[in-house]
C-alpha cells in the first residue's frame, strides 16, 4: 500500500499535463501511486499519461470511454486508489519541489489525522506566484490536530479538494464522492471538512494553482453555472443527514450566499439572457435553505446579498452601480488632481531651485527608495550622532512608508517636499542613483555609496552582453554628478573607476554597512538568532542567492526541504531572495521569518530589514555570485559557493571574478556546482575544513582591506564635516571580528548544547 494516491484527472490540457506529471514523479518523497484519469480527451492527453507510465510504474492510466465530467473522473480514480492517503491535482496545475515530504512529515508527527490542509500560490502566465489570501491562517497558534469547531474560519477557505490529503477509509466511512456538474468540489469539501474528527494544517505552498489567461472552464459564460443550486442542495441534504452537524447550517449557508454572489457577480459566467432566471433561483434556494432567525452578518457586501437572497436583481445592479461610481470618483479625482497639479509642482520646483542651497540638509535613499538600509543607514546613524545639526531626510516609496523606523523623516517621491528638499540639499547620498529629474546645483554634494563588491560587470563594462538593457549615454550623464565614490577595496576602486569613469573622488574607506560586523558584541549576536527562533547549538545557515538577469523571477536554485533533510535536525536554513524580487516570488520557500525555536526549519528572511543582522545570526553562508559574500567574508566565517549556472551567468551578464576557480585571493571557501554537490559539501564537514579556511584568509585580506569597524565615522568626517585626514585603518591583524554563535555563547557563560559538537572546541580555544 504507497502512502499516497494522487489522482490527475485530465480533459484538453495537453499543454500543461506534462509539467503537471513531472512536478509528481520528480517528488524527493517517492511512495506513491499517480493515478492519470483521460476523461476521454480529444488532444493528447491520453498518450502523456501513457508515455509516462512507460517510463515510471509508479503511474497508473484509466481512459475513459466517454468524457463524464471532472467529478466523475475523479471518482473513477478513487475507485482504483489503494494509497492510504489520496490526493487530488488538476491536470494544468503543479506540486511544489519537496511538497509530498512535507505532507508526509505533517501526517506522521499529527498521528495521521484525516485530513491535512495545506496552502497553495497563484501562478500567472507573466510568471508571477501569489502565496494565497488566506495564508496566515495557517501560521497562527492552536492545537496540531482539532476538529472545524476550533477552527472554524477554515470554511472560509476556498473550498477545492486539490489542497487537502484525505486519508482513503475517512472517504470510504463518510462515503465522499464528487457529483456531475460545475462546482462538483462543494458537496465533497463541506462535508468532509464537518464530519472530520481530526483535522491538521501545514503551513507551506505544495501546490501551484495556475491561472490560466483562457480556458478555463469557469471563465466561461453557460448556464452549466446553475449547477451551483444542485450542488448546495446536496450539502444541506448532507446536513439533514447528520443531525449531530446541525449547528453549522447557519455558517453553510452565508458560505452558500457568497457564492451564489460570486457566481453571478462575474461577467464570464452567467449569460446575460439568463440572470432574471439566476436571480429567481437564488431567491428560492435562500428561502428553501435559510435557518430559522438567520441575520446577515454585516460587511461590505451585506446589502448585495440581501438583494441576491430576495430576487431583487434590479435593486443589486443599481447598487452595484452606485457601488461603482463611489469607487471609481476618488480615481478620477486623483487623475484631475495630477493633471492640474503636476504643472503647478514643477512651477514649484523651478522655484525652489532658485533659492540658496541650504548647507545643513542632507538627502538620503537606497535601493530605488526602499527604505533605511545598507551604506546610506549606516552613514546616516553616524551623522545624527557627529553632526546632528545637519536635518536629514530620506527618500521612500509610498508602499513601503509603515517600513520606515520610528522617528526617521521621510518624504514620497514626487510630492511637494520631495521636489523642495532635493532642490535645495546640500548632500546628498544613495547606494545608487537618483533619477534624471536630480539636479546637480553648484555647492552640493553627491555620495555614491554602492551596494556591494562587483563580482558580476558593472557599468560601461556591461556594453556587449546580453543582461545589458540600457542607455549608457544617460548613466554617465547620472555619473558626472558624482562627487565622491565610496570603495571597499582596491579591486572596487579600480572596477568603479574603470565601469563609471568620471572626476568623482573615490574614498576608500570600507563600507559603512560592515562596521556592524565589528562593533557587534557577542550579545548582540545571541539577540539576532534569538529574533530569528534559532536554538542555541544549533547551526544557521544563511543562503542569499544574487539576481539572474536572464531570468524575470525569482526562483530558488535548491531544493530546501531535500538539503534540511540531508543535514539533519541540527540545522536551521535562512532562505533569503534578492531584493529586487518580492517576498511572494519566493513562494516555493516558506516560514514567516523564524524559527519558532526550532532546528530542522527553513525560514524564510526575505522581508527581514536588515542583511547585515542575517549575518551576524548565521553560522554559515550559502551564495553564488552576490555580493553579500565579501561583507560576510568580515566575520571570517565559512562560506560555501554553490552555482550551477555559471556558465550561463557569466555569458550573459559578464564577471570581474571567477569565484568557483579555487585560486587563493578569488574563491572566499568551498564550491559546489550541483545539489548533490552541496549537500556532499556539507555533509562532510569540508565547508569548514582546512582548506576553506586558508581560501577564506587569503580572500579577506584581499577585498575586506578597508573594512575595520570605522568606515562610517571616516565617511561623516570627510564628506559632512570636511575633515581631510581620514582616521587610520586599523592593521587586519589587530581586527577582531564579531564572535560566531558558539562562541558568542561561551563569552555570554551560557551552555553549548550537544549538536554544537567540534565547534565548541573550536570556540573555547580561539576564546583563551
Amino acid at each position: 500500500m504507497p502512502r499516497f494516491s494522487i489522482i490527475v484527472p485530465a480533459y484538453k490540457v495537453q499543454a500543461y499535463l506534462g509539467p503537471c506529471i513531472d512536478s509528481v514523479l520528480t517528488q524527493s518523497f517517492e511512495d506513491f501511486e499517480l493515478i492519470g484519469v483521460d476523461d476521454r480527451s480529444p488532444d493528447a492527453c491520453g498518450e502523456i499519461f501513457d508515455e509516462a507510465a512507460a517510463r515510471d510504474d509508479r503511474v497508473t492510466v484509466l481512459h475513459l470511454p466517454e468524457n463524464v465530467g471532472l467529478g466523475r473522473a475523479r471518482n473513477a480514480g478513487l475507485e482504483a486508489a489503494t494509497g492510504e492517503y489520496v490526493l487530488f491535482l488538476d491536470s494544468d496545475d503543479t506540486l511544489t519541489p519537496g511538497a509530498l515530504q512535507a505532507v508526509a512529515d505533517r501526517l506522521a508527527a499529527c498521528d495521521d489525522p484525516e485530513i491535512l490542509v495545506y496552502d497553495y500560490a497563484r501562478t500567472y502566465w507573466n510568471r508571477k506566484v501569489r502565496r494565497s489570501r488566506d495564508a496566515e491562517l495557517f501560521s497562527r497558534p492552536g492545537p496540531d490536530v482539532f476538529a472545524v469547531d476550533r477552527r472554524p474560519e477554515l470554511l472560509g477557505l476556498l473550498m477545492v479538494v486539490w489542497n487537502k490529503a484525505y486519508r482513503r477509509d475517512f472517504v470510504e466511512r463518510q462515503g465522499l464522492r464528487f457529483p456531475p456538474g460545475y462546482y462538483e468540489d462543494t458537496p465533497w469539501t463541506y462535508p468532509a471538512m464537518l464530519a472530520a474528527e481530526r483535522i491538521a494544517l501545514l503551513d507551506r505552498v505544495c501546490v501551484h494553482y495556475r491561472q490560466r489567461r483562457q480556458g478555463n472552464i469557469l471563465s466561461t459564460s453557460s448556464r452549466k453555472h446553475f449547477d451551483v443550486f444542485d450542488q448546495y442542495d446536496r450539502v444541506f441534504a448532507f446536513l439533514d443527514s447528520r443531525p449531530d452537524l446541525e449547528r453549522w447550517r447557519p455558517v453553510v449557508y452565508g458560505r452558500m450566499l457568497h457564492h451564489l454572489h460570486t457566481v453571478v457577480s462575474r461577467p464570464d459566467r452567467v449569460p446575460a439572457d439568463a440572470r432574471r432566471e439566476y436571480f429567481r433561483r437564488a431567491a428560492r434556494h435562500c428561502r428553501r435553505h435559510r435557518p430559522a432567525g438567520y441575520r446577515q452578518p454585516p460587511g461590505p457586501e451585506a446589502a448585495r446579498l440581501r438583494l441576491l437572497a430576495r430576487g431583487r436583481r434590479r435593486a443589486h445592479s443599481a447598487l452595484r452601480a452606485l457601488e461603482w461610481v463611489r469607487r471609481t470618483s476618488p480615481t478620477a479625482l486623483r487623475r484631475l488632481r495630477h493633471a492640474v497639479g503636476r504643472p503647478l509642482l514643477g512651477a514649484y520646483q523651478r522655484l525652489q531651485h532658485r533659492l540658496p542651497v541650504r548647507r545643513d540638509l542632507a538627502v538620503f535613499a537606497a535601493y530605488w527608495n526602499r527604505g533605511p538600509s545598507c551604506n546610506p543607514a549606516a552613514i546616516h546613524a553616524k551623522l545624527r550622532e557627529l553632526a546632528p545639526h545637519v536635518e536629514t531626510v530620506w527618500v521612500v516609496d509610498r508602499r513601503r512608508r509603515a517600513e520606515v523606523p520610528p522617528g526617521v523623516p521621510f518624504v514620497h517621491p514626487g510630492s511637494r517636499r520631495h521636489r523642495a528638499v532635493m532642490a535645495r540639499a546640500r548632500y546628498f547620498v544613495n547606494n545608487v542613483n537618483f533619477p534624471d529629474s536630480a539636479v546637480k546645483r553648484p555647492g552640493t554634494v553627491h555620495l555614491q555609496t554602492h551596494h556591494g563588491t562587483p563580482v558580476k560587470s558593472m557599468g560601461l563594462d556591461l556594453q556587449g552582453y546580453p543582461a545589458a538593457r540600457m542607455d549608457f549615454e544617460r548613466l554617465l550623464e547620472r555619473v558626472d554628478r558624482w562627487d565622491y565614490s565610496l570603495s571597499s577595496n582596491r579591486f572596487s576602486t579600480l572596477a568603479w573607476e574603470r565601469a563609471y569613469p568620471a572626476g568623482y573622488t573615490t574614498l576608500e574607506y570600507g563600507y559603512p554597512r560592515n562596521d556592524v560586523f565589528y562593533t557587534a558584541t557577542a550579545q548582540d549576536v545571541l539577540d539576532a538568532r534569538a529574533e530569528l527562533g534559532i536554538p542555541d547549538g544549533a547551526v544557521a545557515l544563511l543562503y542569499a542567492p544574487t539576481h539572474r538577469d536572464y531570468r524575470t523571477s525569482y526562483r530558488p536554485r535548491l531544493d530546501p526541504d531535500r538539503l534540511m533533510r540531508a543535514l539533519g535536525p541540527g540545522y536551521v536554513l535562512l532562505t533569503r531572495s534578492h531584493y529586487f524580487h518580492d517576498r511572494q516570488d519566493a513562494a516555493g520557500l516558506q516560514g514567516d521569518g523564524a524559527a519558532g525555536g526550532r532546528a530542522g526549519a527553513v525560514v524564510d528572511v526575505s522581508g527581514h530589514p536588515s542583511v547585515e543582522r542575517l549575518c551576524l545570526a548565521a553560522d554559515a553562508l550559502v551564495t553564488d555570485y552576490s555580493s553579500v559574500m565579501f561583507d560576510y567574508a568580515n566575520l571570517d566565517r565559512p562560506i560555501v559557493v554553490y552555482a550551477d549556472d555559471w556558465e550561463v551567468y557569466r555569458e550573459s551578464r559578464g564577471v570581474y571574478l571567477d569565484v568557483l576557480s579555487g585560486r587563493p585571493g578569488e574563491t572566499p571557501g568551498a564550491v559546489a556546482r550541483s545539489e548533490q554537490e552541496l549537500l556532499e559539501v556539507l555533509a562532510s564537514g569540508a565547508w569548514r575544513g582546512e582548506a576553506a579556511a586558508e581560501l577564506r584568509a587569503a580572500f579577506r585580506a584581499r577585498f575586506c582591506e578597508f573594512d575595520d569597524g570605522r568606515a562610517a565615522e571616516r565617511v561623516v568626517r570627510r564628506v559632512f564635516l570636511g575633515e581631510t585626514a581620514p582616521l587610520p585603518h586599523v592593521p587586519p591583524a589587530d581586527r577582531t571580528p564579531a564572535p560566531d554563535p558558539v562562541q558568542a555563547l561561551v563569552r555570554c557563560g551560557r551552555s553549548v548544547p550537544a549538536q554544537g559538537g567540534d565547534r565548541l572546541a573550536e570556540a573555547l580555544s580561539s576564546s583563551g
